[in-house]
């Protein structure tokens, strides 16, 4: 899976975490800094797997929830059309 940012849409780090600005419709979406490590890995070309192992290195949470949230975060950032993804 490739991720990438849409057309028109910027992402700014901010103290707790990052912001993702749609250009198009005047939106923002706000990640916190897990989302933000997470987007940003798979913008750099992680994998969904190691972007879910960097979390679970960088948090207490499970391998199988963090699977689960990166698939959550890509879901929920394509439905608001923040992000493509190309199988």
């Amino acid at each position: 899976m490739k991720v990438s940012l849409a057309r028109d849409v910027t992402l700014t780090s901010v103290d707790s975490g990052a912001v993702l600005l749609d250009g198009r419709r005047g939106r923002y979406f706000q990640l916190n800094a897990s989302g933000s490590t997470i987007l940003r890995g798979l913008l750099d070309g992680q994998t969904p797997d190691a972007a879910a192992a960097s979390l679970t290195a960088a948090a207490p949470v499970s391998e199988d929830q963090a699977r689960q949230d990166v698939r959550a975060l890509v879901d929920a950032l394509s439905a608001a059309h923040l992000v493509e993804v190309a199988q």
